[in-house]
């Protein structure tokens, strides 16, 4: 449960990709929010970590501001890149989806990354996902090539309240560059856009299938998270979130896909987090340059320390994690822990409203950090309320020397005190 804040929070503003503007992520009455999850293959690297630990920063937000919150993460634990490294390690494939699934939620309780309420793996949601392409087929959305089907982005514009680029903003070249890059079949024969997504793969030689009303076969991507937000939240959620990556094409389908299901929009805002590079380059599995938080929790880094590399950057800016990050915050949280145990100042928390007015300005977590620099610098005792501000809206608790909140932050915790 997270600790006792005086007074309440505001509404935070986040930016929101299609206005290309910040947004009040304002719930109607529960915040709903679609993050979207890992292709379990590999452990979790700081990248994960980042765009995790936002979001975990924006329910942190609304549950200041007195919401409550229902969040719900996928993992697609059946596609290309996790097949393929099960065939390369002889590992079966179903053995890896669970082994780094599970490492993943070490490392975010690790973090204290609040969990997600429902996390929903793209193999629970086989028969939903086929009865959803069934709908498309029957209303002339979606149509087949040689047993796979395609989602009609035309027949969908016309039909329903979406329109490609609703969500990125990205003119036809691009779409068809990043189409090609993020595994898109632009050059396939027989579809009637370049652009229009798999929504289903029928089954081939070797591969998982499973049989549905659709035939043998396995889900598209995109396909994957509309039925899910569908299945589990309220539409439009309040926020969409992900990666700067997932802007196009993932995130301008599902939201495509959603709309021609339901007739709604499939999210108020769209939010993304910028990408982390190391040593020059993005951060990725495919390049293999990653920086695992397993690896570095292993070498005894203090998960605290990494947390705080992390809320040093702006969430949507683009940055590359260095030694010398680590160590800033291995020095930031030093000087932060002395200060936390150099006794009580009289009166309330100095710093409670500086965190607070930081973070409701689009998760403004660099600002919110120097708000509690200034106290720790000066040498001046914590006031009280202090520490619980930094545990409660930050993630960072100072006063228990153990740096994780461990399973007492369960999904069912996800509630604020105020006092």
């Amino acid at each position: 449960m997270l600790p006792r804040l005086a007074g309440q929070g505001a509404v935070p503003r986040i930016y929101d990709t299609p206005t290309r503007q910040l947004l009040e992520a304002r719930p109607i009455d529960v915040a709903g929010l679609y993050v979207c999850g890992i292709t379990p293959y590999d452990a979790t690297h700081i990248g994960h970590a980042a765009t995790y630990i936002a979001y975990d920063t924006l329910i942190r937000l609304w549950l200041d501001a007195g919401y409550r919150v229902r969040y719900v993460q996928n993992t697609t634990d059946v596609d290309d890149p996790l097949l393929e490294r099960a065939a390369a390690t002889g590992v079966d494939w179903r053995s890896l989806a669970a082994e780094q699934t599970e490492l993943f939620r070490r490392d975010m309780e690790s973090l204290g990354v609040i969990p997600p309420d429902h996390y929903v793996a793209a193999t629970e949601m086989i028969e939903q996902v086929a009865d959803a392409v069934r709908r498309l087929l029957d209303r002339g959305i979606a149509y087949p090539i040689d047993h796979d089907i395609y989602f009609d982005i035309a027949a969908a514009a016309a039909s329903s309240p979406w329109h490609l680029g609703q969500e990125s903003n990205l003119d036809r070249p691009t779409m068809l560059e990043l189409f090609a890059e993020r595994g898109g079949d632009p050059e396939r024969p027989g579809k009637r856009d370049a652009l229009d997504p798999l929504l289903w793969r029928s089954a081939r030689a070797g591969e998982p299938s499973w049989e549905t009303v659709l035939g043998a076969g396995r889900p598209g991507w995109h396909i994957e998270c509309s039925v899910i937000a569908q299945e589990f939240l309220d539409l439009p959620l309040t926020v969409n979130g992900g990666g700067s990556d997932l802007v196009f094409p993932h995130h301008e389908f599902s939201a495509g896909h959603t709309a021609a299901l339901t007739g709604k929009p499939l999210a108020n805002l769209y939010s993304h987090t910028g990408l982390v590079a190391y040593r020059g380059e993005k951060m990725s599995k495919s390049l293999g340059n990653l920086v695992l938080v397993s690896t570095l929790i292993g070498s005894g880094v203090d998960v605290r320390a990494i947390r705080l590399a992390v809320l040093s950057q702006h969430y949507r800016d683009d940055w590359e994690w260095t030694d010398d990050l680590l160590a800033e915050a291995q020095e930031r949280l030093a000087r932060w822990s002395a200060w936390a145990s150099s006794g009580r100042s009289a009166g309330t928390s100095s710093i409670l409203e500086g965190i607070r007015l930081a973070l409701v300005h689009d998760l403004d977590t660099p600002t919110a950090l120097a708000a509690v620099d200034a106290p720790a610098t000066r040498g001046s005792a914590p006031a009280e309320g202090d520490l619980a501000a930094i545990d409660a809206l930050l993630g960072i608790r100072l006063s228990d020397p153990r740096a994780t909140r461990g399973a007492d932050q369960s999904h069912r915790d996800k509630e604020m005190h105020h006092g």
